[in-house]
């Protein structure tokens, strides 16, 4: 997908489509998740801090995830992947691989770009959004493919082709180069995907190792019998926090171990598992990160045994210069629990509402979000934040402060840009919401009485101005994608 988040919220948005859309983590020590097009330009990108996004795009809109809507959103592009082939293996929300051979959709290039342009058009048509698609006969080159797609593109690497394409790229593109093996070939001279080849296998086994200098060299000649695996088992759960200011205070550290071990049950439950190994992280406030672990007898998903692991692992560790980032996870995973009684008994004596307000999870993939600290009735609501108001109707937050907060009333489908209106904090007209989707659903036209007109379907041709089918008022949406719809009476 191009640019998921912020085109998520771009075509959710009309007063912000065209215009560059930062989302991330808001706080002073937040980073970028994902940066629209439009900021892009400007030099903003994925993983940047947000205090140098702000400094160098100060005119963005910036807008805090909505992890809900891009779950659902990815859920409806997973569901048509799956339609084109059994093997399909996701990266991530807006990632993934699909072996089309074994779905029998493709069996040469002509078939495959046939695929893979219909693929485009039904993720258009369903979700609003685009994506763009690599289609080449191994997974490393159909990632290079996809890259030089975007955005909104499909490029096809012809079999017989690889050498020459890969040749001219930079050593980083071929995965497993990360920073630091680049570093160390780029000081042996090699600067190119063609450097490597060149040098032979026996040379970078030399440079990098046996395994991984071997894996490189393949790569580097197009060699990549990676399988497409359906099935991608999670070797660990956890969760991070990073603080806008250093934590001192070793209770309210401990308190936010303990809240950050809860966070994490609830993950390792949500995803059927339990796990025997207990990792606490701890980023001190001169960025020197500490790790421990502590291995439990057998797998658990308590709560109550995985808080008192990590404050035994806290125990062990210096934090007397202040601390800037908590985590805490569980690997070792198994699908099943070890019988723990005496961890059922203090289970057993906690209250039913002990568990965390689920509005205080952290909105940016765990680990990117700073913690807000501005007062409880200022921390109600973030930009970006979907709302209702039984007068207005839904919109979004654009900022929030001294007590107030300004709102945009506006849906996907609306045509022009919605009205701003300011409300007290605790107005109770107000309310949190969930999002709407971005492409409008279909009206139940079952129970309409027969003299009303049934709606025209995105498939009917739109009426000439002006004609006698030509609802007064109504026009189309102008849509990140292109989309059609008639803006609400």
């Amino acid at each position: 997908m191009d640019a998921f988040f912020a085109a998520a919220e771009q075509a959710a948005k009309p007063s912000l489509r065209g215009k560059p859309v930062v989302v991330g983590g808001l706080g002073p020590r937040g980073v970028v998740a994902t940066a629209s097009y439009e900021a892009r330009r400007f030099g903003v990108h994925s993983a940047m801090p947000m205090a140098q996004a702000r400094r160098l795009c100060p005119n963005a809109a910036y807008l805090v995830p909505r992890f809900a809507l891009y779950r659902s959103v990815s859920d409806q592009v997973m569901e048509l992947l799956g339609a084109l082939s059994p093997l399909v293996e996701p990266l991530s929300l807006d990632e993934a691989f699909v072996d089309l051979e074994a779905g029998g959709t493709a069996d040469d290039s002509r078939s495959a770009r046939e695929a893979g342009e219909r693929l485009r058009r039904d993720i258009l048509r369903t979700t609003g959004l685009t994506g763009s698609v690599g289609l080449a006969g191994s997974k490393m080159l159909a990632k290079i493919a996809s890259e030089q797609a975007k955005p909104d593109g499909l490029v096809l690497i012809e079999p017989g082709t690889e050498r020459e394409l890969l040749g001219p790229l930079p050593v980083r593109t071929l995965p497993g180069v990360g920073p630091a093996t680049g570093e160390h070939l780029r000081r042996a001279g090699m600067t190119t995907v063609a450097d490597l080849a060149a040098a032979g296998e026996d040379e970078l086994v030399r440079l990098l190792g046996r395994a991984h200098g071997g894996a490189v060299f393949r790569m580097a000649i197009g060699h990549d019998d990676r399988p497409v695996v359906a099935e991608r088992d999670a070797k660990s759960v956890s969760v991070e926090d990073t603080f806008d200011v250093d934590l001192h205070d070793r209770v309210r550290i401990r308190m936010e171990v303990e809240r950050l071990a809860d966070r994490c049950v609830r993950r390792l439950r949500a995803s059927g598992h339990s796990g025997r190994t207990i990792v606490l992280k701890v980023r001190r406030f001169d960025f020197s990160t500490l790790t421990r672990s502590e291995t439990l007898r057998g797998p658990t998903d308590d709560a109550a045994v995985v808080r008192e692991a990590a404050a035994r692992l806290l125990e062990a560790v210096d934090t007397t210069g202040g601390v800037r980032l908590l985590g805490v996870g569980v690997s070792g995973l198994a699908d099943y629990t070890q019988e723990d009684l005496f961890a059922q008994a203090a289970a057993g004596e906690r209250q039913d509402g002990e568990e965390t307000d689920p509005s205080r999870e952290p909105v940016l993939m765990e680990q990117a979000q700073g913690r807000d600290t501005r007062p409880e009735a200022e921390r109600r609501w973030s930009a970006g934040q979907d709302v209702r108001h039984g007068d207005y109707g839904a919109g979004w937050v654009q900022g929030s402060g001294l007590g107030r907060v300004t709102v945009r009333f506006e849906e996907p489908w609306s045509a022009v840009p919605g009205r701003v209106r300011t409300f007290a904090v605790d107005d109770p007209g107000l309310q949190p919401s969930d999002p709407l989707p971005l492409v409008r659903p279909p009206e139940d036209q079952s129970s309409w009485p027969a003299s009303r007109p049934k709606s025209r379907s995105a498939a009917d041709p739109e009426p000439e101005p002006g004609s006698a089918d030509a609802s007064p008022g109504g026009g189309e949406v102008a849509g990140l994608c292109g989309g059609e719809g008639r803006s609400r009476p």
